[in-house]
């Protein structure tokens, strides 16, 4: 019995006993909260039912849970019910019921902890879209891990989701990227406000190796030949680590393409016609305080040039026009002002604000041998996903940047993340797997099988907390996705990799020496099979390898 399960049986029952007392079964919640109890005392659930809706009825709270605990304890896979506290109702379960959890995962296979909650929404997931100006800095690299997380999870709850990355090829920095590389081939030195890095060098000898007369082209043919060949292989870089990295996209998005296609003059003729747009001082500007912005928004400056908003509202009705219901953007810790500017956006073309949804992302710190570490030996000034992957590897990076809620600021310890001990989480969950995967090899040479387990022998109570553990994991990835949070996903598979190390320390799985195997080992068995299946499910939502062996 799951605790879904368990929330159903207990509103059946709290509306049998309402309705043979008198009182209406309306005042009931459509979702009741069942919750482990921090204590195993407390029994294995616990819920807030009877102080709900006592004051609605009349009754008093403790009244009310004596009533329901007296109707559960006769109800099929209770083991007793009891009442706490000002009113709190601590349930048990019996073996079997417990047990029946394993079943349960086992025969959903890969689907277990999936729903239908995003059933048909098609998703506009949007995340990374660095500049092509230079290697993904930390940044980019914690929202590559998370983005892809997310993507994975929403996917899992019904979600049809197209990953995007926006291409910004237009613009100031692109110009200040073209003026690096043409100096760097000329062998000038770098412009004031130009990039920096060993890369730089290596772009622009690459620019000149595909076209070696570049720079004996007029001025402004050198431009764009630097600016075309640079860009390309800038971007193919970028692409190249973030596949490295686990990471792909569905759809490469080009900024350029919204103004060479007329998309942002017709953007913003729409908000003109509208009255959305309001001209003063020379400008246009989007009265996007009337949709709930902090102030309204150059979107046509003076001088006649579209302003960085203006690209932001195309891009926006191109996502809607492809059929999107939901655009989720995800932003560094600068860009706090977007959540109001691109809601206020989609509400001046009379569209719903909720269809557009911004996560920001805090900075992200790499800490080595205590002291913090400050730049890449390539990229000049910035920690790139590639030094991060070179120090810790791909699964410790991608578990270390996603474990974390993107509203705090993280510190990496790299010294940490190197570690195989218990103190490195990603080992930690990893080793949990891998512990389970040679226990399944060892039980195919004693030839016990799990497959016609008897799971109401799982009474232990090591047994107990690992079965209501793995129950939880429906619940997590539901919450995960609902709230945009991967992290859940990471910190329940760190909390199933402990319960499963103390249950192995505590409960003998198979026979040792002479000893004959017993239904007790098969059922054992079978709840290890379940629990090595979840940590990879979970694993596997966050792009992180499930290894077999460490």
């Amino acid at each position: 019995m799951t605790p879904a399960d368990l929330a159903e049986l207990l509103r059946a029952t709290a509306a049998e006993v309402l309705t043979e007392r008198g009182f209406d079964p309306q005042v009931l919640p459509q979702t009741l909260t069942v919750e482990r109890p921090r204590s195993p005392e407390h029994g294995d659930y616990a819920t807030n039912i009877a102080l709900q809706v006592a004051k609605k009825l009349g009754a008093q709270p403790r009244e009310l849970a004596g009533w329901l605990a007296a109707a559960l304890t006769s109800a099929e896979g209770i083991d007793s019910a009891d009442v706490a506290g000002p009113g709190f109702l601590n349930i048990r379960l019996d073996a079997a019921a417990q047990g029946a959890i394993v079943s349960r995962v086992l025969s959903a296979g890969t689907t277990y902890g999936s729903g239908q909650a995003m059933a048909g929404t098609k998703v506009n997931l949007e995340f990374v879209s660095a500049n092509p100006t230079g290697p993904l800095h930390i940044g980019g690299t914690r929202w590559a891990a998370v983005g892809d997380a997310l993507g994975r999870i929403l996917s899992a709850q019904g979600a049809l989701v197209t990953r995007e990355y926006y291409f910004n090829d237009a613009g100031a920095q692109i110009d200040r990227f073209v003026r690096s590389l043409l100096a760097a081939a000329s062998g000038e030195p770098t412009p004031e406000d130009g990039y920096a890095g060993e890369y730089i060098g290596d772009i622009a000898a690459q620019v000149l190796t595909v076209q070696p007369d570049a720079l004996s082209l007029p001025p402004e043919q050198q431009h764009e030949v630097f600016r075309s060949i640079g860009i390309d292989l800038m971007f193919a870089e970028i692409k190249r680590t973030l596949h490295d990295f686990g990471t792909d996209f569905d759809v490469f998005f080009h900024e350029k393409s919204l103004f060479d296609s007329g998309a942002v003059d017709k953007a913003v003729s729409q908000l003109k016609e509208s009255g959305n747009l309001y001209e003063s001082e020379g400008a246009w500007w989007l009265r996007s305080t009337d949709f709930g912005d902090d102030k309204d928004r150059v979107v046509v400056k003076s001088n006649g040039e579209s302003a960085y908003i203006a690209g932001d509202i195309a891009y926006f009705q191109d996502k809607r026009a492809r059929g999107f219901d939901l655009c989720i953007y995800m932003l560094g810790a600068d860009h706090h002002g977007y959540i109001g500017r691109l809601k206020a956006a989609a509400a001046a073309f009379g569209d719903d604000p909720d269809t557009v949804e911004v996560l920001i992302g805090q900075m992200v710190n790499l800490v080595r041998d205590g002291a913090p570490v400050k730049m890449s030996k390539r990229a000049g000034t910035v920690i790139t996903l590639e030094d991060l992957v070179e120090a810790v590897g791909v699964d410790a990076a991608r578990y270390s940047l996603i474990r974390s809620s993107v509203d705090s600021n993280i510190d990496l310890d790299l010294d940490l993340l190197t570690k195989q001990t218990n103190d490195n989480p990603v080992y930690y969950v990893q080793y949990a797997h891998a512990r389970l995967s040679a226990l399944a090899r060892s039980a195919a040479e004693l030839r016990i099988s799990w497959e016609a387990a008897d799971m109401s022998l799982l009474s232990h109570e090591r047994e107990g907390a690992l079965i209501r553990t793995l129950g939880e994991y429906p619940r997590v990835l539901t919450s995960a996705s609902e709230l945009r949070e991967p992290h859940r996903v990471a910190r329940y598979l760190e909390e199933l990799a402990g319960t499963y190390h103390r249950f192995y320390d505590s409960c003998r799985v198979l026979p040792q020496g002479d000893e004959a195997p017993a239904p007790l080992h098969s059922s054992r068995l079978a709840l290890c099979a379940a629990t090595r299946q979840v940590l990879a499910s979970g694993l596997g939502l966050l792009g992180v390898s499930a290894p077999e062996r460490m």
